[in-house]
């Protein structure tokens, strides 16, 4: 079973991919975006096709009390929206923290904050991703 991981910020959407096995995730890309989110639904529509995508998981912002404050809302409505278009299942995983770890787990390589900026999206997406796939192996 192949999944596509998706980080959905304010700008960008990042993706990441698990493997046809399901049980390794990786960054893929980075979908700018200024809140079009028929658009974005659409391009997520062609990553699926092209891919062969059985199943998304997005990530859910919660806050840090656990609940669900207007990120988190945003997030749920675009699930709704790609279970629409997609008719695939969309899992939610809580991405608390994800960045952070994200953001450290670059520095720890040394990754210039320039190059960081470009890449923190799809791998926060990657974290959220195999978060999933660890937990439901």
């Amino acid at each position: 079973m192949r999944y596509l991981g998706l980080d959905l910020g304010s700008r960008t959407l990042g993706m990441a991919l698990s493997d046809s096995s399901g049980i390794i995730a990786s960054s893929y890309k980075i979908i700018r975006h200024n809140e079009e989110y028929e658009r974005l639904v659409q391009d997520v529509w062609d990553v699926v096709q092209e891919k062969n995508i059985d199943a998304l998981v997005l990530g859910l912002p919660k806050n840090m009390n656990n609940t669900i404050g207007p990120k988190g809302e945003l997030s749920l409505q675009f699930k709704d929206m790609l279970e629409k278009k997609t008719h695939l299942p969309v899992y939610l995983e809580d991405e608390r923290l994800t960045t952070k770890e994200a953001e450290n787990l670059l520095i720890k390589n040394d990754t210039s904050r320039k190059k960081r900026k470009k890449v923190i999206d799809s791998m926060a997406a990657t974290i959220i991703l195999q978060s999933y796939l660890d937990r439901n192996r």
